[in-house]
């Protein structure tokens, strides 16, 4: 960057209001790049949903727990002149998951032969249907891939040559669980590649065939748990970014955005405080921000309501007084009727007792997350938002009895609640308390009416400088595009205000190995 480069940059004040994994990256782009940036957060701590839950002396990640595409998290640090493992110990899963169909269980691996073998196992004469997979997703992936790196706040966009290529994968009618149906005929087996639709909050019959991809890269690439807690990504990011010169104010929380018509000029804060900004990077929820932040310009509350999306999640972190060694990382346990449990989830309105659970057991990877001899417990049920008002406070705890006993019924965890020593519950109800619209955990959904262009652009629309990063925008759900959208909002910036920058590309190496 030349010094005129440099001084204009200097000169440029960026607020961030939300110190979400997005926020970070672009907050950390930015002040790299030069930029004067304040990153305001409303809690006490940094990550969003994806920062850390302490119960006593357990610590929990309150949001992702395994990181995927972990490339894309490697460039970002690259652009700053290092690498994610000079911050972060990283450990490879392998295998990756257990994932359990009442009496049947297989693991998962991103080792192509150990995968294949084990579907081999489990579903003789499966194989064959998973090795065409891999190599017709590849092809798919590296066609994709590209498009979920620019944004669409221009129609120009949909003539770009990468586009025009992957639109064959975006324009169709078949879903991620017909496409599955291609390579597999056993049930279960599709349900091992469409599960992940879950990442979007989202049902395999209903959700768009593209994000077949999804599968394909946790097999290909493999999944990675962060000693710790995935939660020490977004505390690394806050320490790379304040170590830059970045200003980082947490319990700040923001009332509104202040603006002169196009144009943003600050934020004002719940405790009356201004700060000027010449422009501003929100991280907040999106239907949140949407519907409370703009001053006069924001969006009403049914009009929101109008929109898709995804489903929530009844949370349970439980501090054990025991260590069960036996038990995977992560274990998938899939309800007996899944496609019922889903319909009743994506109905809004019906909580399953039929549910399907998923439970983090990381203790017996990282010893930093729990005292010596004991152990904490990740619980997550995908359930429905709260559209339509079901009461969770009155039913959580009975609801969490019965998760319980599921899991005692379903592992080798028979003695689980005479083991329990700290507990927490986070019901959808909880989520919409801390500003998640309608408790949607994952966000709008991917409906093809609410992708790409159509999704809530990285520069938001009716605004010259105010941008957008998170789930709720391009590129969408999940840690890997989230800190795409991230960059993607830094860039617009630096167009913006006429800032050069040299990005990182090292996914198009990764991209040629698909």
């Amino acid at each position: 960057m030349s010094d005129r480069n440099a001084r204009a940059a200097k000169q440029k004040h960026v607020v961030v209001v939300g110190a979400g994994p997005g926020g970070l990256t672009a907050g950390m782009l930015l002040a790299h790049r030069g930029f004067k940036v304040t990153i305001v957060e409303k809690n006490d701590r940094v990550g969003g949903r994806n920062s850390e839950v302490r119960l006593g002396d357990y610590s929990f990640d309150l949001g992702p727990t395994f990181l995927h595409q972990k490339f894309c998290l490697d460039e970002i640090f690259a652009e700053l002149g290092g690498k994610s493992e000079d911050h972060l110990e990283f450990v490879d899963l392998n295998p990756m998951t257990k994932l359990s169909w009442g009496e049947t269980s297989m693991h998962t691996f991103s080792d192509k032969q150990k995968m294949a073998g084990e579907i081999e196992r489990v579903f003789p004469g499966s194989s064959s249907g998973f090795l065409r997979y891999m190599d017709e997703q590849g092809a798919k992936f590296r066609a994709i891939y590209p498009c979920l790196q620019y944004p669409y706040h221009k129609l120009s966009a949909f003539l770009r040559p990468d586009l025009i290529k992957a639109l064959p994968h975006v324009l169709t009618t078949r879903s991620v669980h017909d496409v599955l149906g291609d390579y597999f005929k056993d049930e279960r087996l599709k349900l091992a590649f469409t599960f992940q639709a879950k990442y979007l909050g989202m049902s395999p019959w209903h959700c768009p065939a593209l994000f077949s991809i999804l599968s394909f890269t946790e097999y290909r690439y493999g999944v990675y748990h962060v000693q710790g807690g995935l939660n020490r990504i977004s505390q690394a990011m806050a320490d790379v970014f304040t170590s830059m010169g970045g200003e980082l104010r947490l319990q700040s929380p923001v009332k509104q955005l202040l603006h002169q018509g196009r144009d943003i000029s600050g934020v004002e804060f719940e405790n009356g405080g201004r700060l000027n900004a010449d422009a501003v990077v929100v991280n907040a929820d999106y239907g949140h921000a949407a519907t409370r932040l703009f001053n006069g310009r924001s969006v009403s509350e049914d009009r929101m309501r109008s929109k898709r999306f995804s489903c929530s999640t009844f949370m349970m972190f439980l501090g054990l007084d025991k260590v069960y060694d036996n038990e995977p990382h992560h274990h998938i346990i899939f309800a007996d009727d899944y496609r019922a449990n889903v319909a009743d989830i994506q109905s809004e309105r019906h909580v399953s007792d039929d549910m399907s659970i998923y439970v983090r057991n990381s203790c017996i990877t990282d010893p930093h997350v729990a005292p010596a001899g004991k152990s904490g417990l990740y619980i997550l049920v995908p359930t429905i938002n709260t559209r339509h008002g079901y009461d969770w406070e009155s039913n959580k705890e009975a609801y969490a009895e019965k998760i319980l006993r599921r899991i005692e019924e379903r592992t080798s965890m028979k003695d689980l609640r005479s083991h329990i020593v700290e507990q927490r519950i986070v019901s959808p109800q909880d989520w919409e308390s801390s500003s998640i619209f309608i408790g949607a955990t994952f966000n709008l959904s991917h409906t093809l009416t609410q992708m790409l262009y159509f999704r809530p652009h990285n520069r938001y629309a009716g605004f010259n400088n105010c941008y957008l990063v998170g789930g709720g925008t391009h590129p969408g759900s999940g840690l890997p595009t989230i800190y795409e959208s991230g960059r993607i909002s830094a860039n617009l910036i630096c167009d913006r205000f006429g800032v050069p920058y040299e990005p990182v590309d090292l996914a198009s190496g990764y991209l040629q190995r698909a």
